[in-house]
């Protein structure tokens, strides 16, 4: 199952990241239902130390609806995660769980022409942060 997720690296402040991140994927009429600072969540409950990480929860309601209408099961998966990372040396990963992919694991959703829209605008938007 290669190729699960859209991933661009970049250097930057990570709360900008963040904020560019969000802006970005409005114009394709993804917004963000959640977000989880998963690293402070682990500080939290297990006393543990990692490198910052928010999981965004992002949707785009068209294509959710699109999607759920062949098969509620869709709902499993959303909202749609765009996980963002801290590296080593101000690098940041961007990660954009591919449409496609998720929609391997629902049985009887086709794939349309608007999801493989979807999924190209998204992968345009978070390679060009």
């Amino acid at each position: 199952m290669g190729n699960l997720s859209i991933k661009k690296e970049v250097i930057g402040n990570f709360d900008e990241v963040c904020h560019r991140v969000i802006e970005a994927i409005k114009p394709i009429g993804f917004g963000v239902l959640t977000r989880i600072d998963f690293d402070q969540k682990i500080k939290e409950k297990l006393n543990e130390k990692i490198g910052r990480c928010v999981i965004l929860g992002a949707c785009n309601p068209r294509l959710a609806l699109e999607a759920y209408r062949q098969s509620t099961d869709v709902a499993l998966f959303i909202p749609c995660n765009i996980v963002i990372r801290e590296l080593d040396g101000g690098k940041i990963m961007i990660e954009a769980m591919r449409l496609s992919k998720m929609l391997d694991f629902v049985k009887g959703v086709i794939r349309s022409e608007s999801i493989e829209e979807g999924e190209r605008d998204l992968e345009k938007v978070i390679l060009s942060l």
